[in-house]
């Protein structure tokens, strides 16, 4: 479980992130859209920072990611410019990606292509015939 200063660092850090892949450094991705940030996972002693992105349009997302950790310091260095009135450290930067969108999509397909066949109907109960409810102590 995180503590509340990982959790404010993180929520900065992911902000900040995308105001600089978006804004300050959007040549990294040749006129292309910039990663959307999904998830920044801080560690206890604010050393590394593991930033998780979602590089959902194009096949490329392998080549993106590697340019992003390439530039990797460029990108340390423009956060630290935007940041540095609120944090004391700039936090390693370390990038993954994040295809929890892509396998939602995937299951997606997969739920849609299954046949699951109709409930069956039961029959009517009778009117002087009270429903069963479950029994919640013994001497009920």
């Amino acid at each position: 479980m995180e503590s509340k200063r990982q959790q404010k660092m993180a929520s900065l850090l992911q902000q900040e992130l995308a105001q600089v892949l978006q804004r300050d450094l959007p040549h990294l991705f040749g006129g292309g859209l910039a990663p959307g940030i999904s998830l920044v996972r801080v560690t206890p002693d604010l050393g590394q920072a593991r930033v998780y992105l979602s590089l959902l349009l194009g096949s490329d997302a392998n080549d993106r990611l590697e340019i992003i950790r390439e530039n990797s310091k460029a990108i340390r260095q423009a956060l630290a410019k935007r940041i540095r009135q609120t944090a004391r450290v700039v936090p390693e930067l370390i990038f993954f990606h994040d295809d929890s969108a892509a396998y939602a999509a995937h299951m997606d397909q997969v739920l849609g292509t299954l046949e699951i066949p109709p409930a069956p109907k039961d029959d009517a109960p009778d009117e002087d015939e009270k429903p069963s409810r479950p029994r919640l102590f013994k001497g009920e």
